[in-house]
C-alpha cells in the first residue's frame, strides 16, 4: 500500500510542477508518464481523470496551505507578524524558485477553461485564505496594530491581490525583487501609524 501513495505522491508532485509551469491545459498524461516512468494507465489506476488528478492536487494544496497559515498563527503571536511572514514566504519561494507560485493563482487564471469540480476547489481556496486575511487584519485592528480603510474582509481581497499580482510580475519579469516591491507597500499602508 505505501508504494501506491508513494506514486501518487510523485504523481501529484510532476502535476503540480507542470500545473505551475504551463496551467491546467499545458500538459497531459503523457508528460507525467515521462516524468515518472510509469505507463499512462497506472496514472489513470490513481486518478481515473485529468479532473480527478487536478481536483485531488488543489485537496492536498489546500491542506497544505492551510497547515501552514495555522504555523504561523502559533509562531507569531503579533498579527503584524503572521502577515510579514506570509509575504516573507512568498518571497523566499519567488527568490529561490522553491516554489515559484501558487498552484491555485495559476489555476484561478484559467478559471472558465476548468472543470467545475477543479474550479470549485480553487475558489474554496481562495475564499479560505481571504478568511485567514481577514481575520489576522481583524485581529491587527483590535490590537492597534492596523488602520484599514475599508472593511477587513474588503482589505483581505486587495491584499491577496497585490500578493498574486506581485507573483504574476515577478515572474513575468524575471525579477523577485519586483514581489517585494509591489507589496510591501500594501503591508506599510496598513500598519499603524502609532506603531
Amino acid at each position: 500500500m505505501k508504494s501506491m501513495a508513494s506514486t501518487s505522491e510523485k504523481i501529484l508532485d510532476i502535476a503540480q510542477s507542470l500545473i505551475v509551469t504551463g496551467g491546467y491545459n499545458g500538459f497531459s498524461y503523457a508528460d507525467i508518464s515521462a516524468a515518472i516512468g510509469i505507463r499512462k494507465a497506472s496514472i489513470h489506476h490513481h486518478f481515473p481523470t485529468k479532473a480527478d488528478l487536478v481536483s485531488a492536487l488543489v485537496d492536498r494544496y489546500r491542506r497544505q496551505a492551510e497547515a501552514g497559515l495555522t504555523f504561523l498563527r502559533e509562531q507569531a503571536s503579533s498579527p503584524a507578524e503572521q502577515l510579514q511572514s506570509y509575504m516573507n514566504y512568498w518571497q523566499t519561494c519567488i527568490r529561490d524558485a522553491s516554489l515559484p507560485f501558487c498552484v491555485c493563482a495559476m489555476l484561478a487564471s484559467e478559471m472558465q477553461m476548468l472543470p467545475e469540480e477543479v474550479a470549485s476547489r480553487v475558489r474554496a481556496h481562495f475564499h479560505g485564505l481571504a478568511g485567514w486575511l481577514a481575520s489576522v487584519l481583524q485581529a491587527g485592528v483590535e490590537q492597534g496594530l492596523f488602520r484599514l480603510d475599508k472593511r477587513p474582509e474588503e482589505e483581505a481581497q486587495v491584499l491577496m491581490a497585490s500578493l498574486h499580482g506581485a507573483m504574476l510580475s515577478a515572474r513575468a519579469f524575471s525579477d523577485p525583487g519586483l514581489f517585494v516591491a509591489i507589496v510591501a507597500p500594501q503591508i506599510a499602508r496598513l500598519r499603524s501609524p502609532d506603531c
